[in-house]
């Protein structure tokens, strides 16, 4: 018979042992935290980049090598690829009219675009052909790949940059390195292959992992996706960074010789703010940390470890990569908070919340619009009214409406399109991101806001890693808010809605 004292033993030791147990678990969980304790992660392909920078031809050589995972129910024969880096080719045309000089530092236009040179199917030659556009690589695998099988593909290839202040490109202050890279084609019932367009972000990707060299002269700093794990100088008078990213759907990295760099962290997030001639740099990185704060807040935690804003060489606004956006350097000091914000709330709409952004491009953007306009409304040191965007805009798209009436018969008011219908950039912008974000703003009016947030975090939580759609915007918005909101979503999506 045990005495009471030994009961008391045994008791506290079980209580120990399950709180050491407990801990363990809550440790292991949390980096799963929006796919799920204990749940299967989705194979992922990885990427390992070999680039080496040279600033005189301004080009980048490169060996890729992709362990691509067949995540579809079928065998396949090939993969296909976008080479967005021929989206600025002599054959293409990468902005509109309106934006040519600002694009163009010499104001003439020049080219770039990537030539792929080999390919190797499991350290095979393989076959591959580019498409006639030349945004497709197809590789012939040479065997069939069946579903959840690996397969080896190497890509040997130069990227020529264009002199365009643009994602990919070079300026007189920085080198944009974006969409650089062969990037597979997401599959759906066959590979996604999206056309080129001269506004908006052609893109569609899976969330996939990265390690990626870069091999760069010595003056310049570099800023990137993921964790520069080191950095190491050689005896000819150049730099090798060794970056690392996991669960992005893209890698986009800018050299440039006169950065600055500060750093601040909000809720374990390393927010740097990378620029060059800027005296309101503090408001501009506290910006950006605000930003953070706010939407982990809203929406649901920043899953990274990292962001990086960077001021650049850049024809638009601003332009969102996995934890790096690109902020133009030629703003106007009352757009920079607005900017920042809108391409910070991309990291959850586009970044986390993937979906196609040629064909769904209002999923993304009316979303991050309409964040943007969340952002000042939590944030009212900013000065910004909430109500007053919303007016703004209301009043915008009216005059917007007016205007191409009078131009365009049968004038086609819907936005679920695919960029390229829109026949003019201003009728894009007002439609996928001022449109837009009227809609979502309709929709919290009628649903409430304690209804409305949590099917934005469920929203959020559901397609974390994921992509998604119109289609599945409209059914899991319908799922979480009890409520049918097809009929809404369809009189706004389909310009039905009347704008007195």
């Amino acid at each position: 018979m045990k005495t009471k004292i030994e009961n008391k033993n045994k008791t506290n030791w079980m209580k120990n042992f399950l709180i050491v147990v407990a801990l363990l678990l809550v440790g292991f969980c949390l980096p799963l935290a929006l796919t799920g304790c204990g749940q299967k992660e989705k194979m992922r392909n990885l990427y390992a980049i070999d680039a080496v920078f040279d600033d005189e031809t301004k080009t980048l050589e490169c060996s890729q090598e992709v362990e691509y995972v067949n995540t579809t129910d079928n065998a396949l024969s090939e993969v296909c690829f976008f080479l967005y880096a021929n989206s600025f080719a002599e054959w293409q045309k990468v902005v509109s009219d309106a934006y040519f000089d600002r694009a163009y530092p010499t104001k003439k236009q020049n080219f770039g675009g990537i030539e792929i040179s080999s390919a190797k199917v499991n350290k095979m030659a393989a076959n591959f052909e580019v498409s006639e556009q030349g945004n497709i690589l197809t590789v012939k695998l040479g065997t069939s790949l069946f579903p959840n099988e690996k397969v080896e593909i190497v890509l040997e290839y130069v990227v020529k940059l264009a002199n365009i202040r643009h994602r990919l490109g070079y300026g007189n202050n920085t080198i944009n390195f974006g969409n650089f890279f062969p990037i597979a084609c997401v599959y759906e019932n066959g590979f996604v292959k999206n056309d080129f367009s001269a506004y908006g972000d052609p893109f569609y990707s899976e969330i996939a992992d990265f390690d990626v060299k870069i091999d760069f002269p010595q003056q310049f700093s570099l800023a990137s996706t993921g964790t520069i794990l080191e950095v190491t100088e050689s005896e000819n008078e150049r730099k090798v960074a060794v970056c690392k990213a996991g669960k992005v759907r893209d890698f986009c990295f800018v050299l440039c010789d006169h950065f600055e760099k500060k750093t601040q962290i909000v809720d374990g997030v390393e927010v740097n703010y990378f620029f060059y001639d800027d005296e309101l740099w503090e408001k501009h990185l506290k910006t950006a940390a605000d930003a953070v704060a706010t939407f982990s807040d809203l929406f649901g935690a920043y899953p990274y470890a990292q962001l990086s804003v960077v001021k650049s060489d850049f024809c638009f606004g601003g332009m969102e990569y996995p934890n790096l956006v690109l902020i133009a350097d030629d703003l106007n000091s009352e757009d920079v908070d607005y900017v920042i914000a809108h391409e910070v709330a991309h990291q959850w709409w586009y970044g986390v919340v993937g979906n196609n952004q040629f064909e769904d491009a209002w999923v993304d953007e009316g979303l991050t619009e309409f964040s943007t306009a969340l952002f000042f409304e939590k944030n009212s040191d900013y000065g910004i009214e909430y109500e007053k965007i919303m007016e703004g805009a209301t009043a915008n798209y009216k005059n917007f409406l007016r205007i191409f009436k009078e131009i365009y018969d049968n004038f086609d008011e819907s936005i679920d399109r695919d960029i390229n219908s829109f026949r003019t950039e201003p009728e894009y912008v007002n439609h996928t991101y001022t449109k837009g974000m009227l809609m979502f703003d309709s929709l919290r009016k009628m649903l409430g806001d304690r209804k409305f947030f949590k099917v934005l975090k469920a929203y959020y939580e559901d397609f974390a890693f994921e992509n998604s759609s119109s289609e599945k915007l409209v059914q899991n918005f319908s799922k979480h808010s009890h409520i049918n909101l097809e009929k809404f979503f369809d009189a706004w999506l389909q310009g039905k809605v009347v704008f007195g």
